[in-house]
């Protein structure tokens, strides 16, 4: 299944490049990107850092359970009737699935992983979850008295 059409846009801070992906390939734990135009690796240096952007009407379509980041921030996020707060962002190479930053009260990281999942309706940015006893506990920031006993230690 080919992840990557033909085509994009690429934007670097304020400025906006249009680019069409010739090819792509997995290298490692990447993908890489061959552009037309971009011919060598000094030609491409100035892309790092750059965001791929794909209008929604050419995004290619998803397997069964799986989201696009940008559909994902903004949605609430709820345990059982508790609402735990929206989705500030992803973040990847954690684990297995990948961490929402969510920030309710406070800021937690939840895995978005298929078993927690209970129902996922980006239409109205809402996701519930069925998170196991004690998670947000162990995600929970440290407490003053936490801070302290762990300065005492060092």
């Amino acid at each position: 299944m080919r992840v990557f059409a033909l085509g994009g846009t690429l934007a670097k801070d304020d400025s906006r490049r249009e680019l069409k992906i010739d090819d792509a390939w997995p290298h490692k734990s990447y993908v890489v990107l061959k552009f037309a135009g971009v011919d060598s690796i000094s030609d491409a240096e100035p892309l790092v850092g750059s965001e791929l952007q794909v209008p929604r009407s050419e995004r290619a379509a998803l397997e069964a359970g799986a989201a696009y980041v940008s559909d994902l921030i903004g949605c609430v996020v709820l345990d059982g009737r508790r609402e735990i707060g929206t989705i500030r962002d992803i973040r990847f190479g954690a684990g297995e699935a990948p961490l929402m930053v969510v920030v309710g009260k406070t800021e937690y990281e939840i895995p978005y992983a298929q078993e927690f999942l209970v129902q996922v309706d980006l239409e109205h940015k809402r996701i519930e979850m069925a998170l196991p006893e004690g998670l947000l506990e162990v995600n929970a920031p440290l407490t003053d008295e936490e801070k302290q006993e762990q300065k005492q230690k060092h």
